[in-house]
């Protein structure tokens, strides 16, 4: 019986020059500046292995949800990339039927999920986000439709 091979690690892989860095689609948490900031830091220090977007701003955009398994990599707020993260689980959901688990683990420091939602929709309030939606009409509500995505630290660059 032939022996069986252990998969190899992605960061192996990576590091072996296997998985081209350069060629994997960007993330961008939030727009450059304080925010991107924290949360970049939060992604590198583990604290942060969730994140929520709104389905119309994918629809909009003609995004399509990554898939398990898929890797991205987030940028700073200067552009540069700065880890690689794979892709563990993705679903959409009524904003109000966010768990206090996805909530917590976006490692901003809420302890609520009234917290996490007040943050969120001052984000998705602002005027910049609402420019980029360009949805005059859009509002935020109870059943507007949300996408969670849980992900891992696979490699810091």
């Amino acid at each position: 019986m032939p022996e069986k091979r252990k998969p190899i690690a992605m960061r192996a892989l990576i590091a072996a020059g296997s998985v081209d860095v350069d060629k994997l689609p960007r993330d961008e948490f939030a727009y450059p500046g304080p925010l991107r900031d924290k949360l970049i830091a939060a992604i590198l220090d583990g604290s942060k292995t969730t994140t929520t977007g709104l389905l119309a701003e994918y629809l909009k955009d003609g995004d399509e949800i990554s898939p398990v398994g898929a890797l991205s990599v987030p940028i700073d707020s200067h552009g540069k990339p700065v880890c690689v993260l794979r892709q563990e689980e993705a679903y959409t959901c009524r904003l109000a039927d966010v768990t206090l688990e996805h909530a917590i683990n976006e490692g901003e420091g809420h302890r609520t999920v009234a917290e996490w939602r007040k943050a969120h929709e001052n984000f998705w309030s602002s005027p910049e986000f609402l420019a980029e939606l360009d949805d005059p009409d859009f509002r935020l509500g109870d059943d507007t439709m949300v996408v969670c995505e849980r992900f891992r630290l696979i490699q810091r660059l």
